[in-house]
């Protein structure tokens, strides 16, 4: 429902833009993700590589975008007649029109092409390939990156690939109209999703988490969003104290909190807003700890303007933290390993085209930046989790907070 934000001229920006940030004359060569398998002939659902999409707007898999000095092309895989027959044909002219690119060529055709050009230089540019397996979060990558690297090399085996990871994060981190429309039709959807489900009289009516996560997931597709931008968080209790707890599976009580952290998506751009709820009349110590998270969080909003550097401002969050964990009873000094027990997380990461966002974490903030503000304290023995966060924009002098109209109250 919301394409039109987003039209041809904004995706051949990106790519004009690209190519002044990188300067030299190597032909730029990008891939579109690929499918995974699921199990047997079945994949899971396609998401396309960030970069790729905000280059071309394009949501097929395996496409190629290159880009060579005056010349723009995308090379489309071939499809056989199962494939068509499920799948349908690839439509050129949509491709042509969404994405401003005016030559599509045939996957012989396009590498053809490609490979005579590739043969008389000693650079390409191109997205570095991650590792196959990333061992701090337990997953493996798309190999689409690895696939394409190893394909041009194929073509000249002396090319010396140039990453262009770093000139994509810097564009990306600085928000245009048309991300920033997207963006706040996604919190405005996730705003008005999370009233409905917190009100008394509704939250009165589940009986487990997954019942809220439902009543989420209904809230969003009936407002126009293609769904969740991540897996939704629905924890209750001492389950709220488990960050990433997206089994959502747990028996609600009437003497416990409940963390909702979860984000509409709209045109590949995604909100992240975190609310918890008091399920029945909260105690006094949760009410003590929801208000210290709160008075966190004010603390960190107040903090933001361009030219912070967000590990800075992380240390200074940190610290104001640990005086509020003090004054709860919780820790005696403040010292990071201390303040970590209760609060294991960065309070600010960069939102956009995924939910943990591109962007430098060392440089200098400057307007046109989306980030979250997302304090929180967990204190397992106490079975008490608390989160609040909003999604702010950086502007000339200060934040506006796209998420305000979501009261932060318990």
């Amino acid at each position: 429902m919301n394409e039109h934000i987003f039209t041809s001229d904004f995706f051949a920006g990106n790519r004009d833009r690209l190519r002044q940030l990188f300067t030299g004359t190597a032909p730029i060569v990008i891939t579109a993700n690929g499918l995974l398998q699921r199990g047997g002939d079945d994949t899971y659902p396609f998401f396309q590589d960030a970069n790729f999409w905000y280059l071309t707007g394009l949501n097929e898999p395996d496409l190629v975008l290159v880009l060579d000095k005056d010349k723009e092309y995308i090379i489309a895989p071939g499809r056989n007649a199962m494939r068509q027959t499920f799948d349908g044909a690839l439509d050129v002219d949509a491709i042509i029109q969404r994405s401003g690119v005016r030559t599509v060529t045939d996957e012989k055709d396009g590498w053809r092409q490609l490979s005579a050009r590739l043969k008389r230089v000693q650079h390409v540019a191109t997205l570095a390939a991650p590792p196959a397996y990333l061992d701090g979060y337990d997953m493996y990558t798309n190999p689409a990156r690895a696939r394409l690297v190893a394909a041009l090399k194929e073509v000249n085996a002396s090319l010396e690939p140039l990453d262009l990871r770093e000139h994509l994060a810097r564009m990306r981190t600085v928000k245009q109209e048309p991300e920033l429309a997207a963006l706040q039709a996604a919190i405005d959807i996730t705003m008005a999703t999370l009233k409905d489900v917190t009100r008394v009289q509704q939250l009165a009516k589940y009986g487990y988490e997954y019942e809220i996560e439902a009543a989420i997931t209904a809230g969003f597709r009936k407002r126009g969003a293609v769904g969740h931008a991540f897996s939704p968080i629905v924890a209750s209790g001492k389950r709220a104290c488990t960050l990433h707890n997206i089994t959502n599976n747990g028996q609600l009580a009437a003497d416990e909190l409940v963390v909702l952290d979860v984000g509409a998506e709209v045109e590949h751009y995604s909100a992240d807003v975190t609310r918890t709820a008091a399920l029945g009349k909260p105690s006094p110590r949760q009410r003590k700890v929801h208000e210290a998270v709160l008075d966190v969080q004010n603390y960190a909003m107040n903090l933001l303007k361009p030219g912070v550097t967000l590990r800075e401002y992380e240390k200074q969050v940190e610290h104001y933290m640990g005086e509020k964990l003090r004054e709860l009873g919780l820790i005696k000094t403040i010292k990071t390993e201390a303040v970590r027990q209760y609060f294991p997380h960065a309070t600010s990461h960069f939102l956009g085209l995924n939910t943990h966002d591109a962007g430098d974490y060392e440089r200098p903030l400057e307007p046109g930046a989306v980030l979250t503000v997302e304090p929180g304290i967990y204190i397992a023995e106490e079975a008490i989790g608390v989160r609040i966060e909003d999604d702010v924009l950086i502007t000339a002098d200060g934040i506006t907070n796209l998420s305000a109209r979501l009261p932060r109250e318990l």
